[in-house]
């Protein structure tokens, strides 16, 4: 099988088309495939890591803008397709999948010029402009939650397959997760709050969490914070005595997030589209704070999937104040029935034996 992988930017995008180019590796060894990139974004680093080549072209959002830069952008973006035309013509894939970014509209229609077929995963609860424009163009749609189906109603093939990730839920026993709790430097018995907001952090949360613990507002409950490598040093400084702080353990990054997402009691962050799927996994209450002004609010709507099983509160940016997240946190961790519900509530979105659901859907397209 030869398969041209497009994906760009974040690695909310490269890591699912990661996890699928490696699905197909394992299933089928002799494949040969090539992923579709710009000179920007993750990919230049996370897919020569993994092992893949990694071939890159022009590409921009295009912008209705009337400016030098925005025309300019336009320009690259469109000569980008013929770029992604040139790759697809003399790579010749049995299929092309895209797993977001703006790459994939180029990848997309290159595919269709030679009448190959294709691929789109969307991520997110409410599918970007990109997948909405590519919706005819597109022989099938993966998605990651049943909601995200009826807002794209022109596509030819829609079906719900979820989003990889190597996040697993553990099922810690109790002391199990006990010893993990006493690796943190945090004390068993007492409530885990879980707080991250990305590798690059989240402000916003940021300087709440800081007022929170200067305050000694956690007196019920304990703080598992990753500010973000970025951040981590403002953090710092910020902080009253941080070296000598009772109930609350500061990183600048988590690097065995799985097993402090499977010990914690509860968890408080922006609501991307891997983090709803993690979530759903662990089986864990949480409290979303999601990102503002991004495209179609988007994580809002991948925030209202767990909000409207029972899973999670969500706290708007412009809302957020330290009194305002402490309530929903001590409404919540003082509530042990309520977390199990929650925890529960989270699991039934949660989607199995997803790589193995998008390589059927695979099969099915290539002869």
């Amino acid at each position: 099988m030869r398969v041209i992988v497009a994906a760009a930017g974040t690695a909310g995008h490269i890591n699912p088309a990661l996890a699928i180019a490696n699905k197909i590796k394992k299933e089928n060894p002799s494949s040969e495939i090539l992923f579709l990139g710009t000179d920007r974004g993750l990919e230049n680093d996370l897919v020569p890591r993994a092992g893949y080549e990694l071939r890159t072209i022009e590409a921009y959002g295009l912008s209705k803008k009337i400016s030098l830069d925005s025309l300019k952008k336009n320009i690259k973006t469109l000569n980008g397709v013929i770029q992604a035309r040139k790759i697809v013509k003399e790579f010749s894939p049995d299929i092309v999948i895209g797993t977001g970014g703006y790459i994939c509209g180029a990848a997309i229609l290159a595919a269709n010029k030679y009448k190959i077929p294709t691929i789109l995963h969307e991520s997110n609860a409410w599918p970007g402009k990109a997948v909405k424009m590519l919706s005819k163009k597109v022989s099938t749609i993966l998605v990651s939650f049943e909601d995200a189906k009826a807002r794209i109603p022109k596509a030819n093939n829609v079906v719900l397959t979820g989003t990889p990730t190597k996040t697993k839920n553990l099922n810690l026993t109790k002391e199990q997760k006990e010893e993990v709790i006493k690796r943190l430097g945090l004390k068993p018995g007492k409530p885990v709050v879980l707080i991250f907001g990305g590798s690059q952090g989240a402000k916003a949360i940021n300087d709440n969490v800081v007022k929170i613990i200067n305050e000694k507002l956690n007196k019920n409950y304990q703080i598992m914070w990753a500010p973000g490598p970025i951040q981590y040093d403002i953090v710092k400084k910020e902080i009253n005595n941080i070296s000598k702080l009772e109930d609350v353990k500061i990183v600048p990054y988590i690097y065995n997030m799985e097993e402090v997402m499977n010990a914690c009691d509860l968890i408080i962050s922006r609501s991307g589209a891997m983090t709803i799927t993690e979530i759903s996994i662990v089986g864990k209450p949480a409290i979303f704070i999601p990102l503002p002004n991004v495209s179609n609010n988007h994580q809002v709507y991948n925030a209202k999937v767990l909000e409207n099983v029972g899973a999670a509160k969500i706290l708007l940016n412009e809302n957020l104040t330290k009194e305002a997240l402490n309530s929903l946190v001590e409404g919540i961790t003082k509530n042990p029935k309520q977390m199990q519900e929650m925890a529960e509530n989270a699991k039934k979105i949660a989607v199995t034996n997803v790589e193995d659901k998008i390589y059927e859907e695979i099969k099915k397209l290539v002869k």
